[in-house]
This record gives C-alpha cells, structure tokens and sequence, in this order.
C-alpha cells in the first residue's frame, strides 16, 4: 500500500494472527477486512514467509472473506445495471472460485472462436445455414462437447474452465454460444427450459416469409448446444415438457433475460456444491443468489 502509516498498522495486526483467544483474533479480522482489497498482497506477502500454520489459514480466510465481499458489491452493481452484460457477469460468478482468474485470457479465447466463425460467415446466408457453420466450428473443428461424465461438477458452471476443458454443462455452453453468436450480430438468445437450458433464434423483425416454430416471439427455431447445436422446433419442446408433466408456459419457449441466466447458474452451483458436500460454498453460493434476487 502506499500509505505508510497503514502499512506499518497491517503488519502490526498480522503479527498478533497467532493469539488463540477468538475474541482477540476476531477483533484482528475486523479491522484487517476494513481495508478491503488493498490489504490482500500484504496479507500474501505475510503468508509466504510464515511457516506458521495457523497464521497461514488464518490469512487465507481473511482473504477470501475480502474477495467474497467484493464479489458481492461487484454482483450487486452488475445486477443493477439495465444492460447487465452476461459475459461480464458470467466472469463474476467464476471469480467465486477462481478469484484471480485472468479475464483477458477468457476474452482472448472467444475472441478466437468468433474469428474462426466469423471467416466462414458471409451476408447471403440463411438463418439455418449460419447456425450449422456456426455448430461445425464450435463443436467439430474446437471440440467444446456437455461434459456428460461429470455433469454435475461445478468446474462445468464456469467460464474459464469450460473454455480450458472444452467441456460444460447446457447452461453454460449456452452462454458462450450466445455470447460468441450476438457479437456476430446472430441473434441468438437464452430460454430457460425446466431441467435443461437450450437457445432460440429469434427473428428480430416479424416476417410473413418466414414459417416460425414460435410466432409469438419470433422464434425461428431452437438450438441445443448441449448436443452439439442440435436444430430442433416447439414441438419437441412440447414433447419433453409432456414427459416432465408440466404445462406449456410461455418462459419455456421465450428468450430470457440474463439477470435470469445468472440466476440460473448459481442454482446450478448450488446443486452441484450441495451434492458434492460443500456446504460453506453452498452458503455463499446463496448469499449471491439472494443479490440477484432483491434486485
């Protein structure tokens, strides 16, 4: 930090993490969090020369308490904003377990994928024609697949290790598909299906040349990113709506928002940390769900 005097009281506070008496450490954590973020490569500097367990576990909880909270106030922010961003909140939700993730990394890769798919593009085709390019370079020539063997894991609800392993669940290989396909100007949105997640193309003008599976909203046809970008129409929607016995509603068939998206996937987290015995991680998992919510 650059304020000295600060400095010097960090340093005089972390030096007493080692008392046992709880009351005495809580007061230390109480003031050591006030300092917010500024206090964390002092707190890493600390833990790397101690050989002292205690203070070891001590400084990373303390730091993970700060990044958690910081999370918190960014969530907020971002759940806030009209325009809310789903790649920028889609970062948001993946720092929970990955705090220092590199965001440019993550932006470099689809910047990558877009490239690939934007060579193969060109004004003159069809709605049909883009998604099957679209599909071949996502899925044949990158490989991204639904990571079926382990469906549940949380590594399938973030961004960053779905890019690494090329593997995720229907949400989130929906949320990269979306992103990649809108800033290709494909209009491409998110529905979210119960017990599954699949995208639409909508036609962001209504046209009497085009047969809509969905005229309501446009809707030219459905997507499966999970299935490799499998085309499918309301029908088959229908279908397996009929199977989980539930009634029509028009959320299923509709885009939605990505204040929704994000909701989604802390859902998804949640279950997967709950299933997985996690339940500290559940519980901030909640905390972040409960943003979204009041917002």
């Amino acid at each position: 930090m650059s304020d000295l005097k600060s400095n010097k009281e960090i340093k005089a506070l972390v030096s007493l993490l080692d008392d046992t008496d709880q009351e005495v450490f809580t007061e230390i954590e109480r003031k050591l969090l006030s300092f917010g973020k500024d206090v964390i490569p002092v707190l890493e500097d600390v833990w790397s020369h101690s050989f002292d367990t205690l203070i070891q576990s001590r400084i990373e909880h303390i730091i993970h308490k700060i990044q958690f909270e910081a999370l918190c106030i960014e969530l907020q922010l971002w759940s806030s904003h009209r325009f809310n961003d789903l790649l920028a909140g889609a970062i948001l939700i993946a720092r929970l377990q990955y705090p220092d993730l590199n965001e440019d990394k993550i932006r470099q890769q689809l910047s990558q994928l877009k490239r690939d798919i934007w060579i193969e593009l060109n004004e003159h085709l069809t709605a049909l024609e883009q998604i099957n390019i679209f599909n071949r370079i996502l899925f044949d020539v990158h490989g991204f697949s639904g990571n079926t063997a382990n469906f549940h894991a949380p590594q399938n609800s973030f961004i960053n290790t779905v890019l690494e392993t090329k593997k995720g669940n229907p949400l989130l290989l929906s949320i990269i598909y979306s992103i990649i396909a809108n800033e290709l100007d494909i209009p491409v949105q998110g529905v979210n299906l119960p017990e599954h997640f699949i995208l639409c193309y909508q036609d962001p003008v209504a046209s009497e040349h085009y047969d809509y599976t969905y005229p309501k909203a446009n809707v030219l046809f459905y997507i499966n990113p999970f299935s490799k970008g499998t085309i499918f129409s309301k029908g088959e929607i229908d279908q397996f709506l009929k199977k989980l016995k539930m009634d029509p509603n028009p959320i299923f068939y509709e885009p939605c928002n990505n204040h929704e998206i994000l909701k989604r996937l802390l859902r998804n987290l949640s279950f997967s940390y709950n299933k997985i015995g996690d339940l500290e991680k559940a519980d901030e998992v909640q905390t972040l769900l409960d943003i979204l919510e009041k917002n």
